[in-house]
């Protein structure tokens, strides 16, 4: 099967929001415990370096995001990564192709540090991210309640070598 990575339209934003939907399944991808509209999403992610894995038949197979980690100016450049793979195509390279394309476009756009907050127990999550350049920060404990119950995330980081590498 192959896949090709594009940009995010609106349009896709039903077949994301599903996607979405099978990684709160999970509960091991976020601490939200529903999807929200496209008016939220839209408002609270980078309007660039949006993309969609599609399949060959243009379905929906994964996205990736930015959403901006403050609205002060000093932090423009730094954002917070969002990459969900559908259930049907977990364990294929595809979050790997995803996020690989989420690094260089972020880049193009002036973006220096990416990061991410993982649950640890989203082995495979974190894994993908060390092998995409990323590395352990630290761990953050009982940050947060997930349908109440503590839960623990590992902040990671990449910096770029090409954006404020000077």
């Amino acid at each position: 099967m192959s896949l090709s990575v594009e940009r995010m339209l609106p349009g896709h934003w039903p077949e994301v929001r599903a996607v979405y939907l099978e990684g709160l399944a999970t509960g091991d991808a976020t601490f939200e415990t529903e999807a929200p509209d496209w008016g939220r999403w839209d408002a609270s992610h980078l309007r660039a370096c949006r993309l969609v894995a599609l399949d060959e038949g243009e379905r929906v197979a994964g996205w990736a995001a930015l959403s901006p980690v403050s609205a002060r100016e000093v932090y423009a450049g730094v954002a917070e990564v969002s990459v969900y793979v559908g259930a049907d195509f977990r364990g294929r390279g595809l979050g790997r192709a995803l996020l690989e394309a989420l690094v260089r476009e972020s880049e193009a756009e002036g973006i220096w540090t990416l990061q991410a907050s993982i649950f640890p127990e989203n082995v495979a999550s974190v894994a993908l991210h060390e092998s995409c350049g990323f590395r352990l920060v630290g761990r953050r404990e009982r940050v947060g309640k997930l349908r109440g119950r503590w839960r623990d995330t590992v902040l990671l980081e990449r910096r770029s070598r090409i954006v404020g590498a000077d």
